[in-house]
């Protein structure tokens, strides 16, 4: 133990002293084979499982504001079956019943199965719970791990996943993803792409939800609409937008007070997690602008330390794919973000990857002020992971030269990490899909920017060497 806490204090100090002295870096790292093609319809990883009307496409959220509930959602396609969750702490000895509900949709020429979902509530914390869905030969068995209670010195770990689609791409970044150790992932938009294809042919939402069960089935995803899940087709009579994404995703909005399931709050371990919506209204006065307001008021650093913010499209971006669509958004909640010191700013959309230094441009407007953005270390690190996969290919055009506040940027497929240590340190790591292996790439060790304070890190100094003192009094 000794020797790790050297080893931690060594990468603190050598990180720390990277990040003043050596400047921003664009990688000049080019991808060689794996081209952004689709997995054909017919391939393995888009199998049916077998047996009459068996559930498929099994997925898992949060279901509540503190990870004591999860929302398990599956697909039957001949008929709905039992909307009925079995589970346990026991593998095979299932002793308690949810009940839920289940919905379909069309889409223009396509029907929809039997959307499932199904809240199962009051679990206990750091525990593993084993599921059950279906009936006879077809019901199919499951497992997940719910959080450690919601606490400062909880440790989590986890994933980032941007832009995914259903390419061998999105298959490599998807393994690489589910060796990583991570126990949830927080998934910036643009989900299965079907928007892609002629009519937006549903089938692909099937085949990405059976594609993804293999993780997403076993720890929860936390789910961020893009602007590919919006599929408004006024040409096909689909006039309602979101309508897929909705009937197929379910987010624990209300526990949060929210009005819309596109923006939502969660908090899970040492983490309190803001979802936005880039596609919904957002100016001032909006539903979802009152809400984030108050969501930001009442998050409690003392107990939530880790205050992480989910979009889709970025507000700092040095790509020429979509320059400066964030800017009505950066305009709108910056200024909050640097209030409230905001740790971390995930976002998509953009086929690359980006991180930023601690910077803002909150003093500029219309008429005054500096126009660029400065560094602020009150303001959160902007990371772009929009690089899951897809089939439209990476975004190759970064502008040149490279901002001053643009710490890292690379045009390949790949995912990231965040390991919440404590209260006061995350490690962070980016890796590159390198035709097909794992490369961490980026690594950072975040400072909480709550804890950076120097009071409250003398206040928690203070405390850590009462509580040996007390600990040492005792084994008197």
């Amino acid at each position: 133990m000794e020797f790790r806490s050297i080893l931690l204090g060594f990468s603190l100090y050598l990180v720390y002293f990277v990040d003043i002295v050596i400047s921003r870096h664009t990688s000049s790292f080019v991808r060689s084979e794996w081209p952004s093609t689709d997995i054909p319809l017919d391939s393995e990883v888009f199998a049916v499982p077998k047996g009459y009307n068996a559930p498929e496409q099994v997925h898992i959220t949060q279901g509540d504001y503190d990870g004591k509930a999860v929302v398990i959602s599956w697909v039957t396609t001949s008929e709905p079956g039992k909307s009925e969750v079995l589970y346990s702490k026991e593998e095979h000895k299932y002793d308690r019943t949810a009940q839920g509900r289940y919905t379909n949709y069309t889409f223009y020429d396509y029907t929809s199965g039997y959307l499932h979902h199904c809240l199962v509530d009051d679990l206990e914390y750091d525990t593993k719970y084993y599921y059950k869905i279906g009936t006879g030969d077809s019901a199919r068995e499951f497992w997940f791990q719910t959080p450690p209670a919601v606490d400062p010195d909880a440790p989590y770990a986890f994933g980032i996943i941007g832009d995914l689609g259903q390419t061998y791409n999105s298959l490599s970044t998807l393994q690489h993803y589910m060796h990583s150790g991570a126990q949830s992932v927080l998934f910036v938009g643009d989900l299965s792409y079907s928007d892609r294809y002629e009519h937006n042919d549903g089938i692909r939402w099937d085949t990405w939800g059976r594609f993804i069960e293999r993780s997403a089935a076993y720890q929860p995803w936390i789910w961020t609409a893009g602007n590919h899940e919006i599929e408004y087709r006024p040409e096909l009579g689909e006039v309602a937008t979101f309508k897929p994404y909705l009937h197929r995703v379910t987010t624990p909005y209300l526990a949060s007070k929210s009005s819309s399931p596109m923006w939502y709050a969660v908090r899970r371990a040492s983490a309190h997690i803001i979802v936005l919506s880039s596609y919904s209204p957002f100016v001032k006065y909006t539903p979802q602008w009152w809400w984030l307001k108050g969501e930001l008021q009442q998050v409690d650093r003392e107990r939530t330390p880790w205050l992480i913010v989910l979009m889709h499209a970025p507000l700092y971006n040095s790509n020429e794919a979509h320059y400066m669509e964030g800017e009505s958004m950066r305009a709108a909640f910056e200024s909050w973000f640097v209030q409230y010191k905001v740790d971390i700013v995930f976002a998509g959309h953009v086929h690359a990857y980006e991180r930023s230094y601690r910077i803002s441009n909150i003093n500029y407007n219309v008429t005054s002020g500096n126009r660029y953005p400065v560094p602020d270390k009150c303001a959160p690190v902007y990371v772009t992971v929009g690089d899951g996969g897809n089939q439209e290919g990476l975004a190759l055009r970064f502008s040149d030269p490279q901002p001053d506040y643009s710490a890292f940027r690379e045009a390949s497929y790949g995912h990231s990490t965040l390991e919440l240590k404590n209260r006061t340190h995350a490690l962070y790591h980016w890796n590159r899909n390198d035709d097909g292996k794992q490369v961490p790439t980026d690594f950072v060790v975040f400072h909480n920017q709550y804890w950076a304070s120097n009071t409250r890190r003398r206040r928690l100094k203070k405390n850590h060497h009462s509580q040996r003192r007390d600990v040492f009094v005792a084994s008197l």
